[in-house]
């Protein structure tokens, strides 16, 4: 049996449960959005990469037409931005890195995109 994507967020969110969040904005079935302390942004990167490979559009990487359609309902992904992506059966899960300004916080999105 194909892995499914709503299972892939729940197993995101409980490992997410391990780490350190500065702010929980949005948690449900289908999307979530944490603020993180900008140095804490490798433990994010190291759980997600676990979960969904590695980023496929890296920061200062211009994004493809595909990264910015898939990424739409949640903002967009931008040149200085990282989005991890993996498709399954029921729909694509997304994760962005959003750094602030500030240096010191990142908005991490997690989205269930389904087919």
């Amino acid at each position: 049996m194909a892995e499914k994507a709503d299972n892939m967020l729940k197993e995101i969110i409980e490992k997410s449960k391990t780490l350190d969040i500065f702010e929980k904005r949005t948690v449900n079935d289908e999307y979530c959005e944490y603020v993180v302390a900008t140095d804490e942004i490798n433990k994010w990167e190291k759980m997600l990469t676990g979960i969904l490979g590695p980023a496929t559009k890296p920061a200062k990487v211009k994004p493809t037409k595909e990264d910015v359609r898939i990424t739409q309902e949640c903002g967009g992904v931008f040149d200085n931005q990282t989005l991890f992506k993996k498709e399954f059966e029921d729909g694509t899960i997304i994760a962005m890195f959003w750094p602030w300004q500030d240096d010191t916080h990142t908005t991490v999105k997690i989205a269930f995109i389904k087919k």
